[in-house]
């Protein structure tokens, strides 16, 4: 037998049918491998049970084949040797007999594939002596006193043992990654991964590599899962069979999106139905086990029942309904984020020139409601954006990027953020629009920067001008140039700063854009520090910082309050400086934006050491070095010339200079004008 793997459950369930646990519930979806499970124990603990085991397939996954009660009791009273001429007609008497037949025995009874409570409740032989394990998709929590056991997927491990037992050691050796994408693509499921094994072993000229391009495709994949006359697909066929009219509907359509799961909130809005009634279906749904459970009110497909679900939509769905259930999951998406936006930057202009305002979306009481959502949602929010990024919806997906900028920021979800934006700007400009192009350029500019990746960055912002210019993108505009003034700033061209930031504060103004002037003002001030325009930077900052509190700004504040310690610093108010720094700290904590965090750590630890306070400045550095920080590898080098610094003054000028050595290399690949400063560090030293 290749039963491989389950260790704890095996554990579990061998505990409690050692201790004669009365009923034994085993759930779990179709192909997971209930079955090898209950019967791999039963055999293990079959001692324990001297008077036999009784065994059965209700068939409960089949509508039209599931097995009655009083037939099965006709066949277990065979079974435990009564004469068929004394066998009774009908369910009770037949139930009392065999209860009679087990009584004070020490029996198992496997009740394979139950349908539901109802079905296998004559089945239990109530007596404390014997016990029945039984196997069900649903969740029969309706059993009185059941043990409830929960069978899912295999581990990756465990999957790819079992793949390896199946389709041989010496065929697998070699290939060991193609092995695991076969198991990854067949998303631990037990049953796919017996399949994927059976139909490599059948084909001795494949090799793995072979077969894990065929489950590669996903279009292909469930036809690919079949052998024999077994099927993946077919062990959903059998619980999609089962389902209402209703449940089928929201199953299909919940096929639709990409995301990694769904909220209940979000689920609502793609099934077009009140919260509680979409709870209600999806729970039904979570009961039968073709929907997982992730957390209360979220919930998920496994990978391959994903695939059946879209397959279904694409068969079942009324033609153009798929893509309204995902027009509304969008727009949903796309009004509460721009509700949220809303929350975190009051007065912000912004949101009137995305799309949206025709949805229905949350509502947030307060800025961390808001947040909370925006980062739970954030892997699904991108997956959507990503999956709108097609002619017809790609001006939405452009908008809902813009909404969710902060995760740009947050580090944890620039990536996925970042490739979001690429699949909107190669859809935009695949589709000629050149305002959502913009946008995702846009975008794309500033997880760059905040990457530290300079030279990509600015390309972006570069492009991204005209095609504003070209759709007469008012938003577009006025952010392209703000963002060549940093990029310029950072890269020391310093009249081309300004000049970007003239033109991007005469944009704001004219949109009337309060927050967004006062942005550009602090842009104005850092450009004064790197100047050497001390009481301009200070004067600057503070009157951004004024607005953002007049409106009611969260992390802007933050964005303020540190640039205003950096003028503060550089006039020599050291003091004042590290009180900025560490009310702009305790904000980016708020708002969740560790990479701000740390770009505040490194930047104090810059003020303390020209403070003479080396050690706290050493502190500072590493706890930046450790978190990593807006500006990516350039403000490491940053970081780590300071540190350097601080080391030396601390007596330590080895450890100076391996902080300095590896701030040279990184500043020396990006061609950064920093180099020549540490190289001298090195020299002299």
């Amino acid at each position: 037998m290749d039963f491989t793997g389950r260790e704890a459950l095996v554990a579990e369930l061998r505990g409690q049918l050692t201790a004669r646990t009365p009923t034994i519930a085993v759930a779990g979806a179709g192909g997971v491998g209930k079955t090898t499970l209950a019967v791999h124990v039963a055999h293990a603990v079959r001692e324990r049970y001297p008077d036999g085991q009784l065994y059965v397939d209700l068939h409960g996954a089949d509508a039209t084949a599931a097995a009655e009660p009083e037939t099965v009791l006709g066949a277990f009273l065979r079974s435990l040797g009564v004469d068929e001429a004394v066998v009774p007609d009908g369910l009770e008497e037949r139930a009392a007999l065999y209860r009679s037949q087990l009584a004070d025995s020490r029996t198992l009874v496997l009740l394979d594939n139950a349908r539901d409570a109802a079905q296998i409740r004559p089945l239990l032989p109530g007596t404390e002596s014997c016990t029945a394990v039984i196997t069900s998709r649903a969740r029969l929590v309706d059993l009185a006193g059941a043990h409830q056991t929960e069978v899912e997927v295999m581990e990756p491990g465990e999957g790819l043992a079992l793949f390896v037992r199946i389709a041989g050691e010496a065929r697998v050796a070699e290939e060991r990654s193609a092995a695991t994408d076969v198991v990854a693509a067949c998303g631990y499921l037990p049953l796919a991964i017996r399949i994927a094994a059976s139909r490599l072993t059948a084909r001795p000229r494949w090799s793995v590599a072979v077969l894990a391009a065929k489950l590669a495709d996903e279009q292909c994949r469930l036809e690919e899962l079949r052998v024999g006359d077994q099927r993946v697909a077919a062990a959903f066929e059998l619980g999609y069979g089962h389902l209402g009219a209703e449940q089928a509907r929201a199953f299909r359509l919940l096929g639709v999106v990409d995301g990694p799961d769904i909220s209940l909130s979000a689920a609502s809005a793609l099934l077009d139905r009140a919260p509680r009634t979409a709870e209600d279906i999806l729970e039904s749904l979570v009961d039968v086990s073709l929907v997982e459970t992730v957390s209360p009110g979220r919930y998920r497909f496994h990978d391959l029942v994903r695939l059946f679900a879209r397959d279904r939509a694409g068969r079942d769905e009324a033609a153009g309904e798929p893509e309204a259930a995902f027009a509304r999951l969008l727009g949903f998406y796309l009004a509460t984020a721009r509700a949220g936006f809303a929350r975190e930057r009051p007065g912000e202009r912004t949101i009137d020139h995305l799309g949206g305002g025709e949805h229905a979306g949350l509502a947030f009481d307060d800025r961390d409601a808001a947040l909370s959502w925006l980062f739970e949602e954030a892997n699904c929010l991108l997956a959507t954006v990503r999956q709108a990024s097609a002619p017809g919806t790609v001006r939405q997906a452009a908008d809902l990027l813009f909404a969710a900028k902060d995760l740009g920021d947050s580090g944890v979800h620039s990536p996925q953020f970042e490739q979001a934006g690429y699949a909107v700007r190669d859809a935009a400009r695949s589709a000629g629009d050149a305002s959502a192009e913009a946008r995702a350029l846009i975008m794309l500019a500033h997880v760059h920067f905040v990457a530290g990746r300079f030279d990509p960055a600015e390309e972006e912002a570069r492009a991204s001008l005209p095609l504003a210019d070209e759709s007469g993108d008012v938003l577009s505009r006025s952010y392209a140039l703000h963002n060549l003034s940093i990029i310029a700033n950072v890269r020391g061209s310093y009249d081309a700063a300004e000049e970007y930031h003239r033109l991007a504060l005469a944009a704001f103004r004219a949109d009337h854009n309060r927050p967004s002037e006062a942005s550009a003002l602090c842009m104005m001030a850092h450009i004064c520090v790197s100047l050497g325009r001390t009481e301009s930077a200070i004067e600057l900052s503070r009157q951004g910082l004024h607005i953002y509190q007049e409106l009611g700004h969260g992390m802007r504040v933050a964005n303020a309050r540190n640039i205003l310690a950096q003028a503060l610093a550089q006039a020599d108010r050291t003091a004042e400086a590290l009180e900025e720094f560490d009310l702009a700290l305790a904000l980016f904590r708020e708002a969740r934006q560790t990479l701000w965090e740390g770009a505040i750590l490194s930047r104090k630890a810059e003020t303390l050491l020209a403070a003479n306070r080396p050690d706290e400045a050493a502190r500072h550095a590493e706890q930046s070095l450790a978190m990593r920080a807006v500006g990516g590898e350039w403000m490491r080098a940053r970081t780590l010339t300071t540190l350097g610094r601080a080391q030396h003054s601390l007596g330590a000028p080895e450890r100076a200079r391996e902080c300095w050595r590896e701030a040279l290399e990184i500043f020396e690949r990006q061609g950064s004008r920093e180099a020549a400063e540490v190289a001298e560090l090195l020299e002299t030293e």
